[in-house]
């Protein structure tokens, strides 16, 4: 599982390009506080807020 920070700053970093809005993160936030075991990217994507394309864009993979 990701600790707090590493789950902030991928929030964070998708607010920042534009790839979500903050209320989209703190939405993802909660359901990770009710399902701790699950990554951010994976509710992320299961919500339709982002794809795998902006996950590989926060690793720094070519997309």
């Amino acid at each position: 599982m990701e600790s707090d920070t590493s789950q902030e700053r991928i929030g964070e970093f998708l607010v920042k390009i534009g790839a979500m809005t903050p209320e989209q993160r703190d939405e993802i936030l909660d359901r990770q506080k009710e399902e701790p075991d699950r990554l951010f990217g994976e509710i992320a994507v299961e919500l339709g807020y982002i794809n795998d394309a902006a996950i590989d864009t926060f690793l720094g993979r070519e997309v």
